[in-house]
């Protein structure tokens, strides 16, 4: 699989990033979510098949996505320069009145513990998994400054928020010296594309790389043109959330005919629309099952014309923005 440079930076990521939610703690988080035994084929085949970029946070599975991502990595690679490992912080995994947010307090702990729980010296990207309105946004970078020149962190990155504030965040570290963000985490798929509005064109500006998370909606993209239900779709409410069945059947419609038209699955087509858009970097994809992992590399070499983009893009309809 071809590696590409994540936005403007020197490391390079492979075309595709595993995302290490579904991996985890299946009775204290979600039902959905496999144990590390059921993990661990899944992982050692995205590595076999050239994925050598992995996602996870600290509040999936309350920390336990975090301790499997550190032990399956540090079994199949053989060196830790071998791959590049993302995490996440903001939101809680306790109840304590610090234990969330992007404070320095918070930032600094859950660093150290994120460390721990992945079993590595440091992380090549620490990202902000969501913005925080109660904390001044000079105290979050600063403190993400401190903790790259501490050697603990490689890069920082931003997850879903406005233009503007991402905008402003890049600002002020610029103004001080401090670290800037060179990834973008975001929502993006054919199901939401209220991001191509500011945000994909800022990032495009300022050569900052988009990883998007739910590429494939969540599975519904996966299931185009099939009523089979899964674990997920009964237990995971952001689907509805995020997606509108009545707004999103024109889309799904021509997904599921461009994929019989092409034989080849609903999810290679859907994910294969997103590598073509030009400001992505690397799509977030979640695998349960071997399919999802062959799907996912297979879509790295379809090739779709102007006029299958222009077919799947033209029914979308804006909608609100969901993060």
């Amino acid at each position: 699989m071809d590696c590409v440079r994540l936005g403007s930076t020197g490391m390079k990521v492979s075309r595709l990033c595993l995302g290490m939610m579904s991996y985890g703690d299946p009775v204290k988080w979600q039902d959905w979510v496999l144990d590390e035994e059921r993990s661990e084929p899944l992982v050692r085949k995205a590595a076999e098949a050239g994925i050598t970029f992995f996602d996870t946070a600290d509040v999936y599975s309350l920390g336990a996505s975090e301790e499997i991502t550190g032990r399956l990595l540090r079994k199949i690679f053989p060196n830790r320069e071998d791959y590049v490992l993302a995490t996440k912080v903001f939101f809680p995994l306790g109840k304590a009145a610090n234990d969330y947010g992007l404070s320095r307090k918070h930032i600094h702990a859950a660093i150290d513990a994120s460390l721990r729980r992945l079993g590595t010296d440091y992380v090549d990207l620490y990202q902000i998994h969501r913005w925080d309105d109660h904390t001044p946004i000079e105290e979050t970078m600063e403190a993400l400054h401190d903790v790259v020149r501490a050697g603990k962190v490689r890069y920082i990155g931003a997850s879903s928020m406005y233009a503007w504030q991402f905008a402003k965040a890049q600002h002020v570290a610029k103004e001080n010296g401090w670290t800037r963000f060179v990834s973008m985490q975001n929502h993006y798929n054919l199901l939401y594309r209220e991001e191509e509005r500011e945000m994909l064109p800022l990032c495009a500006d300022q050569g900052v790389g988009v990883i998007p998370w739910s590429p494939l909606a969540r599975g519904v993209l996966a299931r185009a043109g099939s009523e089979a239900a899964t674990t997920r779709t009964g237990s995971d409410p952001r689907i509805d959330y995020l997606y509108d069945p009545d707004n999103d059947r024109l889309v799904l419609d021509r997904v599921a005919q461009l994929a019989r038209e092409r034989e080849v699955p609903a999810a290679q087509i859907a994910l294969a629309w997103l590598l073509h858009q030009p400001a992505v970097t690397a799509p977030i994809v979640g695998a349960t099952k071997d399919r999802h992992v062959d799907d996912a590399v297979a879509a790295v070499s379809v090739e779709l014309s102007d006029k299958e983009l222009a077919f799947l893009a033209e029914p979308y309809r804006p909608r609100g923005v969901r993060f």
